[in-house]
């Protein structure tokens, strides 16, 4: 079942997936058309404001309520919990990284690299992804469709061993003596967690850390201010050219970018989830789909030969800072990017590549109109706001 609203800014694919971490090619006749790229008569770029418990949402327009945990609930005290815990190097096992270490927020809660780098050195396979907009999505990591909430997620960096991130494995108890030790954390912890006879337990980092997580919301671009206020000068010409070939049928960009988050793995309320995972011809290196041993997408998770290359699609709101790009790295600038998919991918010969990985023609000054379309992702405020920022500094 497929469902499109008029505006890009608030387009929703819902898809009933066959197979866990599947993907069911569209035909030409439910592939929908071009969209409506007509802005809504909002001429607001004013937030709204969604208080659930002691915790206000300050969501952009046209942004929904996320979908909270009912046994994670927000509240203020968690989110700045969460937010000590989140740059806290007492989180690895050697005190040498925390979770900023790869996610940092000028940009954009990446970390500059092709591949990330834990704790101990050792380099990761994938790309860091921002972590903007996490309370809308409905799966997590590049390549995992079994992890499907920030409280399981945040277990993987803390005690994953293979590759070793924050290097917290068999550390547990050493952990929360750590954190007991430090004086700020009694009163945060018993905040977050009031009622709680010993609030020092792995659950309460976890939900703290995913509450944290959720309470990032970016949508103060100036494409957000041109789209929703109808502020003509926030988009140059270049960038609302841009932003037709972006909707548009030629490109396809927004079959898998197109709704607000600008990604299409997510939920929000009243909506069902949406999960996909897309082979975007990366690789083939047997002349049958193979990807690099270890990096397969989720066929490392499924085994299933179709869901090799499989990885799930980031969003796309502050781009332009969260070089380079793809789920290793491995293309260093947009304009390479859009090179990528107007040659049908990297190994366009890939037999398990999407059908909407597909050859088009660009011109250069209709590529430069795309990246600066891009560009107006960027959410300028999120990448120094206080909310998100270092408290221990």
């Amino acid at each position: 079942m497929r469902t499109y609203n008029a505006a890009p800014g608030v387009f929703l694919l819902i898809l009933c997936l066959p197979a866990c971490g599947g993907e069911t090619p569209a035909s030409p006749d439910d592939a929908g058309h071009a969209f409506d790229t007509a802005r809504p008569d909002l001429g607001t770029d004013a937030p709204t404001e969604v208080t659930e418990g002691d915790y206000t949402w300050v969501l952009p327009p046209g942004f929904a309520k996320p979908v909270v945990p009912a046994t994670n609930p927000m509240s203020k005290a968690k989110v700045e919990l969460g937010r000590h815990l989140f740059y806290d190097k007492r989180l690895s096992g050697n005190q040498t990284q925390s979770c900023a270490g790869c996610h940092d927020q000028a940009k954009a809660f990446t970390d500059g690299r092709a591949l990330a780098v834990g704790s101990t050195g050792a380099v990761h396979p994938r790309n860091s992804m921002s972590l903007v907009n996490l309370a809308y999505f409905s799966v997590y990591t590049w390549g995992n469709p079994l992890i499907n909430t920030l409280e399981q997620q945040a277990l993987l960096p803390m005690f994953g061993e293979s590759p070793v991130e924050l290097g917290l494995s068999g550390k547990e108890g050493e952990l929360l003596a750590r954190l007991r030790a430090e004086p700020r954390y009694a009163p945060l912890f018993a905040a977050a967690f009031p009622g709680v006879a010993d609030p020092f337990t792995l659950e309460s980092i976890t939900k703290a850390l995913a509450s944290f997580q959720r309470s990032i919301v970016s949508g103060r671009s100036a494409y957000d201010r041109w789209y929703f206020a109808g502020d003509d000068a926030a988009l140059s010409p270049s960038a609302q050219r841009g932003f037709a070939l972006f909707f548009g049928e030629r490109l396809e960009c927004f079959h898998c970018h197109g709704t607000f988050a600008f990604a299409d793995s997510i939920v929000y309320e009243k909506k069902f989830a949406e999960v996909m995972f897309h082979n975007t011809a990366l690789y083939d290196l047997d002349g049958k789909g193979a990807y690099p041993a270890g990096n397969g997408g989720t066929f490392e998770i499924t085994h299933v030969p179709s869901d090799m290359g499989r990885f799930r699609a980031p969003s796309l709101r502050n781009v332009a800072v969260t070089a380079p790009y793809m789920h290793d790295g491995s293309i260093a600038t947009l304009p390479e990017v859009i090179d990528h998919y107007a040659n049908g991918g990297r190994a366009s010969s890939n037999p398990r590549k999407s059908e909407l990985i597909r050859r088009f023609d660009i011109t250069a000054e209709e590529k430069a109109d795309v990246v600066h379309f891009l560009e107006s992702l960027t959410d300028e405020p999120l990448l120094t706001d206080p909310r998100w920022s270092d408290p221990w500094k």
